[in-house]
């Protein structure tokens, strides 16, 4: 049977047996035909707080808060939907930061910026990266769990009205992204969220996909995201396509979590067993630019593949490993993911990026992990991962009487999980 997986910004078609191959896809859901409509509704009926042109704009200083270059938000249509519903309701624009979350990730480019704000955005409002690895430029709101810093970008800490942008899908180790992540880790200091994603709390059986309440890293990105005081939430649901599904609107905590609920009803599926092998993406671009975001695929496939298995992730990886990212270093500084996992657990050790490190040799644990990726051999290997340059043939390689195959064409958009007895 041919099946197209989600890679690059197209898609890559593999051929494996019809008779003991489990296609699992996201169950469709049908785009909104009128996507700006669902906003402005969203924003005038919010959940839990008051319609959000209610808010005495006048002379306050208003953060918008987006997700960075790779996270397939719809920024481009969002974003400016929003700038007219706030200047519609008095927002000047001269009062408006426009603030980039990127997390620990690297800055976006100018053009970055323009490709997805759109170019007029850009030219007429106020657009800035946020700075993980500069102190100065965030304000402590108390300290983590393990007494580092708690630090937040003046930018939102010091804005009158804060919005919080983004989507809900299922997290690797967060459980649901959205909601409070957009602050923390969105617009934290890179050593607040080392302190999150710690060694210990990435080790927690509870920091996995669709758990929020009970996962430390979720709650702990909650509390910290409440410190700074009261932030609107605009999040929406997307489906393969990038089409808007849903929209949630409103208070950070109580939007996000009825927006939880229905990407948790959507995205993830159960299946009647483990696999011998199990072939996923990362749902393409942007999120497959690299070998630190494929982490995501990765787990999802772990959560169906039996002890012993093998792993498939197609995932284009156009941006490298990144080259010299700190998660490249901290794979070429160790022989092995033994090695690497003994390191993280050295006392004191922390290492910038270091979960995307330790969730990948945790999975190899468990099970092979081959990449097909647009990476020469020699930089997949680096990585501490097996080349894969024919995805059918690797499979064919595999099979035994009984294997059974599983494939997930969208990746992390798709959640599996074989109930527990």
């Amino acid at each position: 049977m041919q099946i197209p997986l989600a890679y690059g910004r197209g898609t890559l078609d593999i051929d494996l047996p019809e008779d003991r191959t489990t296609v699992i896809e996201p169950r469709h859901q049908r785009g909104l035909s009128d996507e700006r409509a669902a906003i402005f509704a969203a924003l005038d009926a919010p959940v839990q707080e008051a319609p959000l042109h209610e808010h005495a704009f006048e002379g306050k200083r208003v953060t918008i808060v987006h997700s960075d270059i790779t996270r397939p938000m719809p920024n481009e249509r969002v974003i400016p939907w929003l700038l007219q519903y706030l200047e519609a309701a008095g927002v000047r624009r001269e009062d408006i930061t426009l603030l980039n979350a990127l997390g620990t990730h690297r800055p976006n480019t100018r053009e970055e910026l323009e490709q997805m704000l759109t170019p007029e955005v850009v030219a007429n409002y106020h657009c800035v990266n946020h700075e993980p690895h500069n102190d100065d430029a965030c304000v402590a709101f108390g300290v983590t769990r393990t007494g580092v810093p708690a630090l937040i970008n003046r930018h939102l800490v010091e804005a009158d009205v804060r919005i919080i942008t983004g989507f809900i899908e299922p997290h690797f180790f967060a459980g649901f992204s959205g909601g409070p992540k957009g602050i923390m880790p969105g617009v934290a200091a890179l050593k607040t969220v080392q302190s999150n994603h710690g060694a210990h709390n990435i080790g927690d059986r509870r920091a996995t996909f669709g758990v929020t309440e009970g996962n430390p890293i979720w709650e702990e990105m909650r509390d910290i995201a409440c410190r700074i005081g009261p932030s609107f939430l605009l999040n929406v649901a997307l489906n393969e396509r990038r089409e808007i599904t849903a929209v949630f609107a409103g208070d950070l905590i109580a939007a996000h979590r009825v927006g939880t609920e229905f990407v948790r009803v959507n995205a993830m599926q159960k299946v009647p067993g483990l696999f011998d092998i199990v072939v996923t993406t990362n749902s393409g671009y942007p999120l497959d630019m690299n070998v630190y975001q494929a982490g995501k695929g990765m787990r999802a496939a772990e959560l169906i593949v039996r002890d012993g298995g093998l792993i498939i992730m197609a995932a284009e990886c156009s941006e490298g490993v990144p080259a010299g990212s700190p998660h490249d270093r901290l794979l070429r500084s160790v022989p092995d993911g033994e090695a690497l996992l003994a390191k993280l657990a050295e006392p004191g050790f922390s290492f910038a990026e270091q979960w995307a490190g330790q969730i990948q040799a945790l999975i190899q644990r468990r099970a092979e992990v081959q990449l097909h990726s647009a990476l020469d051999d020699a930089t997949v290997r680096a990585a501490h991962l097996i080349p894969c340059r024919d995805i059918g043939s690797a499979v064919r390689a595999r099979l035994q009487a009984q294997s059974r195959i599983a494939v997930l064409p969208q990746g992390p958009l798709t959640i599996p999980y074989v109930p527990a007895n």
